[in-house]
């Protein structure tokens, strides 16, 4: 492999163009290659990125372009798909989230990167903001004692053109889902990711309170029960006004630690001293450090925050999560996630 590591954008959309910007910014990376099905879309943003190959055709672009890595910025219904075929012709993949829209799907793209011997990563930014980072090793650290509960709400706000530019954003097989799976699942993750223990049951309830021609939710509430007793809670919007902060909230038999971000991140904590600790790679942003990461995973071998394995926790809940919205009931959580984890 070559100094540097050879990345194909694949859809260039909104995410597309700051991670553009990651790679562009990025020493170790080389923007080989764009792909979009709108051509006019992809030769604009060939041209603003000076990528020097453009595309309309995934599989062209494998084949002709030749990357090392691919990075997925598409609906979600297409990321198992392009990563299978991703893997097939032998290169990296590095996704949006989430990673497939089903845990099936999921599980089966841990086994073909495993059996590949190929990196597959997933964007779960937040992992690399400076709060969260801190908050979550404290917490995994024992530092705050026994973790009793935790919270996280992602108050956000969306107009009518979120939807109608984006058609897929409300088709319910395109997306997977709505505000829980889009938008609040980074803080979901990181709440999971900072518990550290198993998640084991779900009860939730979801809405369309404002944008009623959707297959989707704006809103959606769901408690998560840990295998030691321990509970979650997670609120994801699109409909608050004004749009707000995200918080994540972690209370522990020691003490407190309090998150705000993701734009000028904080973290504090009450009750207790804490020396916070520093994500592993630098950069501007939460989402420069994550394409970081990636890259020295990939050339260097340094762990990845959120490989492929780590992302399965979270989209089982968010499963859980939907399922009871469904049925109005408690609904466990599936399990099958666990073997990739421990292995």
């Amino acid at each position: 492999m070559a100094k540097n590591l050879s990345l194909a954008i694949v859809g260039c959309g909104d995410i597309a163009r700051f991670m553009a910007l990651a790679g562009k910014l990025n020493r170790g990376i080389e923007l080989c290659a764009c792909v979009d099905v709108n051509a006019e879309r992809v030769r604009k943003f060939s041209r603003w990125f000076r990528i020097p190959r453009s595309f309309t055709d995934y599989g062209e672009m494998l084949n002709q372009a030749g990357p090392d890595a691919v990075y997925l910025a598409v609906p979600h219904s297409l990321h198992y798909p392009m990563i299978k075929e991703a893997l097939a012709y032998g290169a990296h993949v590095f996704c949006e989230k989430p990673i497939a829209t089903t845990l099936d799907d999921a599980l089966d793209i841990c086994r073909l990167a495993r059996k590949s011997g190929l990196k597959v990563g997933v964007n779960y930014q937040y992992r690399y903001d400076t709060g969260c980072y801190a908050l979550a090793n404290a917490s995994q650290e024992g530092k705050l004692g026994q973790i009793l509960y935790g919270k996280c709400n992602v108050p956000w706000h969306r107009e009518v053109p979120y939807f109608s530019c984006s058609p897929w954003h409300g088709c319910l097989e395109a997306s997977g889902g709505g505000t829980l799976i889009t938008q609040a699942s980074h803080a979901l993750d990181i709440l999971l990711w900072a518990y550290g223990r198993k998640p084991v049951a779900a009860l939730g309830a979801k809405a369309r309170q404002r944008f009623k021609d959707v297959e989707v939710e704006d809103l959606c509430m769901g408690i998560i029960e840990m295998e030691d007793g321990g509970l979650l809670e997670v609120t994801g919007s699109m409909v608050a006004t004004p749009e707000q902060r995200v918080t994540i909230e972690i209370y522990g038999s020691h003490g407190t630690g309090l998150y705000s971000g993701p734009a000028l991140p904080w973290v504090r904590f009450k009750g207790l001293r804490i020396k916070k600790a520093k994500p592993p790679v630098k950069g501007l942003h939460a989402l420069f450090r994550s394409l970081e990461g990636f890259q020295k995973w990939v050339m260097e071998g340094q762990p990845y925050l959120t490989p492929v394995e780590q992302s399965l926790p979270v989209l089982a809940v968010i499963a859980s999560v939907y399922r009871s919205a469904v049925t109005g009931k408690r609904e466990e959580v599936d399990q099958r996630f666990i073997d990739y984890l421990i292995q």
